[in-house]
């Protein structure tokens, strides 16, 4: 993925203990920019689909940018946080990347009770820095379901993983890793859920 794409950083000036005066601490938010890469040769399918996604523990259900030095220890960027907690992050990656797929009748939210035709319902494996033989990669893993909603029950599963290597150290460059990472593992899910969803398509009829 290029390397043109570059994180989006906001810097706020949070108080810390307000309450009893305490000192102001310098947090720089971000939002690492995602797309898609769309393959001609997908198939268009005319299913409106819902994305969820959750996380599968409370270390990964925040805002905080984990990092593990080693395999059993989890740490946090300090001075550094995500614009929004990891699933919801990524729940926005993958709708505006799905959308911009432009295959499938239309995507949005699960929720709100409107919920289409189907739905792609991501748990939040992995979402933090690891550190591999002395060298950080942003590392994304997921657990997708694709489910019909109406009559169709359970379309398929899979385990989806992308580990970008970051080239230094630095939260900025772990940023841009993750932007990849995502933009990767997005292209992998929109084309596994088109050839999915065609399969069901297919077998109904």
């Amino acid at each position: 993925m290029s390397r043109a794409i570059l994180p989006f950083a906001a810097t706020l000036l949070l108080a810390g203990c307000a309450a009893i005066g305490g000192p102001k601490t310098e947090v720089r938010v971000y939002a690492p920019a995602s797309s898609v890469t769309v393959d001609p040769a997908w198939p268009a399918v005319d299913w409106q689909l819902s994305i969820a996604t959750s996380a599968a523990n409370q270390m990964l259900d925040s805002s905080r940018i984990a990092v593990r030095p080693t395999p059993d220890r989890f740490q946090v960027y300090k001075g550094a946080a995500w614009a929004d907690d990891a699933p919801e992050l990524l729940q926005t990656a993958l709708v505006e990347g799905f959308e911009d797929a432009g295959k499938f009748a239309a995507v949005g939210r699960f929720g709100g009770g409107a919920r289409g035709d189907a739905g792609l319902l991501v748990e939040v494996r992995a979402f933090e820095t690891i550190y591999v033989d002395g060298r950080p990669e942003a590392v994304i893993e997921v657990q997708a379901r694709l489910v019909q909603f109406r009559g169709g029950g359970p379309v398929a599963s899979k385990r989806f993983r992308q580990a970008v290597p970051g080239t230094s150290p630095e939260v900025d460059d772990m940023v841009a890793a993750f932007g990849d990472a995502m933009s990767a593992l997005t292209t992998d899910l929109v084309a596994w859920t088109l050839s999915e969803a065609d399969r069901a398509t297919q077998d109904d009829r």
